[in-house]
């Protein structure tokens, strides 16, 4: 059964570090929470260490910038970790390929030019990835929707049968299905993989719930500060398939924010959360969060 909370600070003393998520918890995409804000700077006020890991399809340097533009403030957090840092070490280590067709929006452009310097290291021991057309590509980068203010999955249906037809692995940079922008809900690259594997087609995945993001962060975080062990980290998302689901498989506590993706359920704010409702509601996504709260506070 999982355990309402009240507020990040009633749990903090038991975790060194968190892993928390973004869109949803800490921002809506065009601005940042404020009392999220300041829960993570309490946390790291108490000595914790606080890394945001995101499903976003683009590598750590300019996840950061995004956080800049949208006031997110650099005091509330120690480290970042994409989905799109984890997919790139995939790309430039072949995973789909060395031709490859980029099915995304140009705002990802970064995930072929930009890498962190842990990654650089091993590019620079690689073969180059060049981007083609789909005929002539040996896989596909899917980084998102060309337009996801107007497109969803059913747009692409031709060009993902064309694309299975050939046989080709499509590398999915962000597992997300949906995230809220602002007030408005746009499908992600996932939802794109998800379509592709429904007809018979071979995506790979590396940001929540998959092992390889995990991975990172754990590396990531040893850098900053050596010995953490796996009982000191609370994974903070919204995302129950995604957040949560991949918190319990990694063996690692989770603490989940219903006023984000699940606020048509909840509500957005979830003053008062019913736990009979809420165990109800978790039995059927066959996952129990360590923890709930309504939004990160």
């Amino acid at each position: 059964m999982t355990r309402i909370i009240a507020s990040l600070s009633e749990v903090s003393a038991g975790y060194s570090a968190l892993f928390c998520d973004l869109w949803g918890c800490l921002h809506d995409g065009k601005r940042p929470f404020a009392e999220a804000v300041e829960a993570l700077r309490a946390f790291r006020a108490r000595g914790g260490t606080v890394l945001l890991m995101t499903n976003a399809p683009r590598p750590k340097p300019s996840v950061v910038r995004q956080l800049e533009s949208i006031g997110v403030p650099p005091d509330c957090y120690d480290e970042v970790t994409s989905s799109g840092d984890a997919a790139q070490y995939a790309l430039v280590t072949g995973a789909v390929g060395r031709r490859v067709y980029h099915l995304g929006p140009q705002k990802d452009e970064t995930f072929f030019t930009e890498l962190s310097p842990d990654l650089q290291k091993v590019a620079a021991t690689e073969a180059p990835i060049v981007r083609v057309p789909l005929e002539e590509a040996e896989g596909i980068v899917c980084t998102g929707l060309f337009d996801d203010l107007t497109e969803t999955p059913e747009d692409y249906r031709a060009t993902l049968l064309y694309a299975k037809t050939q046989g080709l692995k499509l590398l999915c940079a962000n597992p997300d299905i949906v995230v809220d922008f602002g007030d408005k809900r746009i499908y992600c690259a996932g939802a794109i993989a998800e379509a592709y594997d429904a007809m018979g087609g071979h995506s790979l995945y590396f940001g929540k719930p998959h092992p390889p993001i995990y991975d990172l962060a754990r590396r990531r975080l040893e850098a900053l500060r050596p010995g953490v062990p796996a009982d000191e980290i609370l994974c903070v998302g919204d995302g129950i398939a995604t957040d949560i689901r991949g918190a319990v498989a990694e063996g690692l506590d989770s603490l989940f924010i219903t006023g984000g993706l699940a606020a048509s359920v909840f509500g957005e704010n979830g003053e008062t959360l019913d736990q009979d409702r809420l165990e109800h509601w978790l039995a059927e996504a066959e996952l129990s969060p360590t923890l709930t709260i309504a939004r990160l506070r």
